[in-house]
């Protein structure tokens, strides 16, 4: 079984979204961590970028695969978790907690368009069958 947090918002390439004012943090879900398996490597991006929704945020290394992660958001990377560069392992540990980047959004109307947690542990399970 996955978990899925209430109050953050999912994309179907499996990022969630916490919203703090015009900020967005954003990470992996519980769902991808677990179907990567051992997290190796986290590729960060660079303070500054200026992202559009669908762009590639990062990539996720793990000891099956490497993984692309996609920014559901358009805006600014204006902080990194680069406490990640040395411990990646704590994406599979605290999924929810390990966020990978903060982007100052663009549009905010772009929220609208992810999914809620039922949505998303709804979309998940659809996803296995």
């Amino acid at each position: 079984m996955f978990k899925v947090i209430e109050g953050l918002k999912y994309s179907k390439e499996h990022e969630w979204v916490k919203v703090e004012g015009d900020r967005a943090y954003m990470g992996i879900t519980d769902y991808a961590q677990k179907s990567l398996g051992e997290i190796v490597y986290v590729e960060l991006p660079e303070k500054g970028t200026v992202l559009a929704e669908g762009d590639t945020l990062g990539v996720v290394e793990s000891v099956k695969a490497a993984s692309d992660i996609y920014t559901p958001v358009s805006g600014t990377v204006a902080d990194i978790n680069e406490e990640l560069l040395d411990s990646p392992g704590n994406v599979n540990n605290s999924p929810y907690e390990s966020w990978i980047a903060v982007i100052e959004l663009g549009n905010v109307n772009e929220l609208d368009t992810l999914m809620g947690a039922g949505e998303y542990e709804k979309f998940c399970e659809e996803e296995e069958d």
